[in-house]
């Protein structure tokens, strides 16, 4: 099982008790993404490039 290092994203709430959109990007060649609120802890896995294209529409 990989394991993510997730990120609060700058876009969330400062408060810490708030929800949010985590990101990581420590694993090579993927972003993964959870909603923090979600309590089955599901995460997207994208391709860095992918995700590259989706943040530059931003």
């Amino acid at each position: 099982m990989t394991h993510f290092e997730f990120v609060k994203s700058s876009y969330s709430s400062v408060t810490t008790d708030s929800d949010c959109v985590e990101v990581a990007k420590n694993v090579a060649g993927t972003v993964a993404v959870r909603d923090s609120k979600r309590a089955d802890g599901a995460v997207v896995e994208v391709t860095d490039l992918a995700w590259a294209s989706f943040a530059r529409t931003l």
